[in-house]
């Protein structure tokens, strides 16, 4: 489990959140692994890359997850 804190921000597009969680490698392969449908946002498949994550979230990808924090 990985916690983020959004530090200031009301949202965070999920492709740059799975890349600065180092769960990616970069904003291109996190948005490949999300239009493949390898990304669950909240126990749901997320297939827009740019999806507004926003506190109180939970990330899959994976193995992982990211919990989304103030």
């Amino acid at each position: 489990m990985i916690e983020f804190s959004l530090e200031g921000r009301d949202t965070i597009a999920l492709n740059d959140l799975l890349k600065i969680t180092g769960l990616c490698e970069s904003g291109g392969s996190a948005k490949i692994m999300i239009a493949k449908g390898k990304v669950k946002v909240n126990d749901q498949i997320e297939l827009r890359k740019t999806c507004k994550i926003r506190i109180g979230q939970v990330v899959e990808y994976g193995r992982e997850k990211i919990t989304v924090t103030p």
